[in-house]
């Protein structure tokens, strides 16, 4: 019989034997089986240890998940349970235990009534002395249940917590039972920058609303709020706010609400709103008649100026791409530099004036601060029209390797590596000091290695050397609309992949600095933006101002074309998700 209900999963099996770390199951495919198995996950889908990321939606036939599963998957980072039928109580006493690793965890769309009190079910909180059940948990999508109230465990078993989405649920109050009451101790939910609660039936928004820090974010729209507390004017980072829908006592907030002028909104607020002097009345009528007179057209070009004010990604899928980029990772990197995640941008525009000079400096300061002054992870930026594919991630001797540095001649990487150290030296008798600056700081970083990684094109060109350069061959330049973004790491694949998050986040803001700088300056380089991302409309006169970069995925597979990873996935780029706006 077990062998029987073994043979029943062959996507189980592939994914043992190929030791995958990233495993999707289409719930329309696994239903039938599902359900035979009494609604619940299959249990051959604990013996996969090395799971890092799983997702089952949209499969009816599940209930519950069953005993066991944190246990069994300890590095699980990313689970998505969307779209199921888990409740009313699906969830049981939690997901089986603690999982350190977790970060984004999504089950919106089920049937849940009630959660484990560590998810922030009513059932009490854990003892102050427990540790963390989700210490590195980002973001949590309850979205679309039938919830009716919160507890307060969620903040000691998340305290990491950046994204809790609730819309869509049966919510009488917010934050209501969900921030404890412990006299003494540190705020709950240091990090939180996005609450989103709307479609609710939230009567009351508690003052305690203010007790968030980072909140950046509040979506409280389609409820059955009649006033709004003075104490969001004490919120310090709140910069948008949706209290649409609402049936507001005070018909000049309600006003104001329905325009989205968030800040206008806390200035009243924290005047007092009706209770203000009358002089403090008069300028704010002033203003309102100054808003009116900058508005030119109906509510309907408020929201469009809103909607362009956002940065915007598209993702190309694979299956969308007919020449998708393909990078095959060899064996021997495991032992050098194990980890590489990328993708291909395209729709940049690094013309006009110091574009390219600020794109530069946006990936040294990256180096210097996520990625740990390289000893973290790596990233490397190429003109996508330079590289020709398929790419091989690989390693090779320090007397073989060949790369032609930045502004430098081909050169092998042991010379090379001698000449910075002889620089380095010169550097130091020069200045009269011990730092060093420029490459010169990460030679350290290939100590003891008798392999060296490198990323080859299909003609056998080294066009990246991690950590130390990239080629010139594929060296960006002004004129360089399309990029090739590669992340390497020894730490990681989840560094790789938050470093890129960051990345593709960075681009996106300079992007959208340039493109207001010349609109705003008038800028003599009309011909630059004659054309719009990708060039994919070469006959347009110039680049929108909410015309989304498009993120283009790429596969990283071993030699035999099994999948290691695939950039950006469904569950990638959440960490930036408060300011970036993801078209997939």
């Amino acid at each position: 019989m077990a062998m029987a209900a073994a043979a029943a999963w062959p996507e189980l099996e592939a994914a043992g034997r190929e030791r995958r770390r990233e495993l999707w199951l289409p719930g329309a495919a696994v239903a039938e089986r599902v359900a035979a198995g009494g609604g619940r996950l299959p249990a051959e889908l604990l013996a996969l240890p090395l799971l890092q990321s799983l997702e089952l939606s949209g499969c009816a036939a599940l209930r519950e998940l069953g005993p066991g599963l944190a246990a069994a998957l300890p590095a699980l980072h990313t689970l998505v349970l969307s779209g199921n039928a888990l409740g009313p109580a699906g969830l049981g006493a939690g997901l089986g235990g603690p999982l350190p690793a977790l970060r984004l965890l999504d089950l919106s769309g089920n049937g849940l009534e009630e959660l484990p009190a560590a998810l922030g079910g009513e059932g009490g909180q854990e003892p102050p002395a427990a540790a963390a059940a989700f210490p590195q948990l980002r973001s949590l999508n309850l979205s679309g249940n039938r919830l009716r109230a919160l507890g307060p465990g969620l903040a000691q078993a998340a305290p990491q917590l950046q994204a809790l989405l609730l819309s869509g649920n049966r919510l009488r109050a917010l934050p209501g039972g969900l921030l404890p009451a412990l006299p003494g101790a540190a705020a709950p939910f240091p990090l939180l920058s996005r609450l989103e609660a709307a479609d609710n039936e939230v009567e009351e928004l508690g003052a305690d609303i203010a007790s968030l820090p980072a909140l950046k974010s509040l979506d409280v729209a389609n409820n059955q709020l009649r006033e709004l507390p003075a104490a969001l004017a004490d919120c310090p980072r709140l910069k948008e706010a949706n209290f649409r829908g609402n049936q507001l006592k005070d018909k000049r907030l309600e006003k104001m609400v329905n325009g989205c002028q968030t800040k206008a909104i806390l200035e009243y607020l924290r005047a007092g709103g009706r209770g203000k002097g009358k002089a403090e009345g008069a300028r704010e009528d002033a203003r309102k008649k100054k808003r009116e007179k900058q508005q030119k057209k109906d509510d309907g070009e408020q929201d469009e100026l809103e909607e362009a004010s956002k940065l915007l990604v598209k993702v190309l899928h694979v299956s969308e791409n007919p020449a998708p980029l393909v990078v095959k990772a060899s064996p021997g990197v495991k032992d050098v530099r194990p980890f590489i995640v990328c993708c291909v941008l395209k729709g940049v525009n690094l013309k006009p004036g110091n574009a390219l000079k600020r794109f530069l400096s946006v990936q040294t300061k990256l180096h210097e601060d996520i990625c740990e002054k390289r000893t973290a992870a790596t990233i490397a930026t190429h003109d996508l029209q330079l590289v020709k594919g398929p790419l091989t991630y690989d390693v090779q001797p320090p007397d073989q390797l060949k790369v032609t540095p930045l502004g430098r001649k081909e050169i092998k990487a042991k010379d090379l590596l001698r000449q910075l150290q002889l620089e380095a030296e010169e550097q130091r008798k020069q200045k009269k000091r011990q730092n060093v600056s420029g490459l010169h700081k990460y030679l350290q970083l290939l100590d003891g290695k008798d392999n060296y990684p490198c990323l080859v094109d299909a003609e056998g060109v080294v066009i990246s050397f991690p950590p130390i350069t990239n080629s010139e061959k594929t060296k960006i330049r002004k004129d360089t609309r399309d990029l090739f973004l590669e992340v390497t790491s020894d730490t990681s694949l989840q560094m790789c992949k938050d470093v890129m998050d960051t990345l593709i986040l960075k681009i996106a803001e300079l992007n959208r600095s340039t493109l207001e700088n010349e609109e705003d300056s008038g800028s003599d380089h009309e011909s630059d933006a004659l054309r719009g991302p990708a060039n994919l409309h070469p006959g347009q006169n110039a680049q929108p101002m909410n015309s989304p970069l498009v993120v283009e995925q790429v596969r990283v597979v071993d030699t035999d074309g099994n999948l290691k990873v695939l950039y950006p996935s469904k569950t990638d780029l959440t960490t930036v998700s408060s300011l970036l706006t993801v078209i997939r």
